[in-house]
């Protein structure tokens, strides 16, 4: 029957091949996550940890020697993505950000260098790739190449910059691990009026509705709609949703180094976690043909990755929805849970090119399903997702779990036990599609020719179903 498989959150990941599992990185630390790269290690693997507060910036210059990406004082006083102009400051600078009354007045473009421009040497040069943790004017992070210095300006110096990649910064070595994002990372817009965001972490911090109970790290969201009725349908055949979904989500990256000027040999960038959700669908829908969506909340966060010496930026948009589709004539009452795990992504292989990696592994408690009259109703509580690297969106996933139902009579039961007068059938399943996009090669990849469809994956399997005559 209609369902709610309320897998919000990153669920977006999917349901796919189970050979495709076989390619989600796994954590790894093998050096310190603050060890500079360097030409002279024996072990070119970096760790992938959760940055810490008040993330250094790092720089490299390739072709350069001692180019390599290091941490540095610099950091990126503010971006103008129109122009693609930055001012670039010293940390260690005493007249760096703020020391100016005019310091965040104005854009970079709108700077003009000041008189004292050739007395204040340049702290950043052409050639040079910066990575910064999300900064004003790019709340995304930034990834860019110094192109050309303008000049020193009272807020510091100001630099025209083109996209770069991250082959430039992390060159021959490698990189494998996954990173829990913090729940409490995400920023939440309500879209309905019912909507309560849950979390918890240590030290008792916890937010949502008193007496919720969520496990450490996980987000929760309950939501409540009323649904459009059907035109003749009697006032007690109201229709509403209910249901919630709890996710621990995490970031998973991999690179595979073959140096700054030259394609990795693997790349991989993803979501996975754990997941929970029930949900309940109960009335008379108004419905029809072409699905009905209604989202209810959208959800954003920006981690930064310590890969080494180098932040990387991982953007998570995450849009919550119910979908209802069918004929509008069929009474329900639906309740079901969910639990499972999921993984999705795209990942990268010199053979093989970028290729998508979706999984899940979900199991249901018994369904309790109520039908009346003969017609049909299909409904899930899904999400869309995307996942990118400094502002460029590289992978987008929607996945939509649901049980549909469909009758020619009454159909009462729980599980195998029904009692029916006419057929009857209730199924579950899952819709998955989605696109990989040309913006995956800031790993530095080939560029994609066009957008990668991740293909459309349908399941659905028969919860019970009869025939009496």
């Amino acid at each position: 029957m209609p369902a709610l498989a309320a897998s919000a959150l990153l669920l977006a990941a999917g349901c796919s091949s189970p050979s495709s599992q076989a390619d989600s990185p796994a954590s790894t630390a093998t050096r310190p996550a603050d060890a500079d790269a360097s030409p002279a290690s024996a072990d070119r693997s970096l760790a992938v940890a959760a940055a810490p507060a008040g993330t250094a910036t790092a720089t490299a210059r390739p072709g350069s020697a001692g180019g390599e990406a290091h941490r540095t004082e610099l950091s990126v006083s503010s971006y103008d993505r129109k122009t693609r102009r930055a001012v670039i400051v010293s940390d260690d600078d005493p007249d760096g950000p703020g020391s100016s009354p005019s310091a965040g007045a104005s854009s970079p473009a709108a700077d003009s260098p000041s008189p004292s421009a050739s007395e204040t040497p340049h702290r950043t040069a052409v050639g040079d790739v910066i990575a910064s943790a999300p900064a004003p004017g790019a709340p995304q992070g930034l990834l860019a190449k110094v192109t050309e210095v303008i000049g020193e300006t009272e807020r510091g110096t100001e630099v025209q910059t083109e996209p770069a990649q991250l082959n430039a910064l992390l060159g021959d070595d490698t990189a494998k691990g996954s990173v829990p994002v913090d729940p409490a990372d995400f920023a939440v817009d309500k879209l309905l009026p019912d909507v309560d965001v849950s979390w918890s972490r240590t030290d008792d911090v916890h937010v949502g509705p008193e007496g919720a109970t969520v496990p450490l790290g996980s987000l929760r969201l309950d939501v409540r709609a009323d649904l459009p009725t059907a035109g003749d349908a009697a006032a007690s055949a109201s229709a509403s949703v209910e249901g919630f979904v709890q996710v621990a989500p995490q970031v998973d990256f991999r690179y595979g180094g073959a140096g700054a000027d030259t394609a990795p040999a693997s790349a991989y960038l993803g979501v996975s976690g754990d997941w929970t959700s029930g949900w309940a669908l109960k009335g008379r829908a108004g419905a029809s043909a072409a699905p009905v969506r209604i989202p209810f909340a959208t959800l954003h966060a920006d981690p930064v990755l310590q890969v080494g010496p180098v932040p990387v930026v991982v953007n998570l948009d995450l849009t919550c929805y119910v979908q209802i589709s069918g004929d509008g004539k069929v009474t329900v009452d639906v309740e079901q849970n969910l639990k499972g795990d999921f993984t999705a992504g795209g990942t990268f292989t010199a053979a093989q090119g970028w290729t998508p990696v979706n999984s899940s592994d979900m199991t249901s408690t018994p369904v309790r399903t109520s039908v009346t009259t003969a017609g049909s109703v299909k409904a899930a509580l899904g999400a869309q997702a995307t996942v990118g690297l400094y502002g460029s969106v590289g992978v987008i996933a929607d996945l939509a779990p649901y049980v549909r139902g469909e009758a020619t009579g009454t159909v009462t039961g729980t599980d195998d036990v029904f009692e029916a007068d006419g057929s009857w059938a209730v199924y579950g399943g899952v819709d998955l599609n989605g696109t990989l996009r040309l913006q995956l090669s800031v790993f530095g990849t080939p560029v994609l020719q066009r957008d990668i469809p991740l293909g459309a994956l349908h399941r659905e399997w028969k919860l019970a179903g009869g025939k009496t005559s």
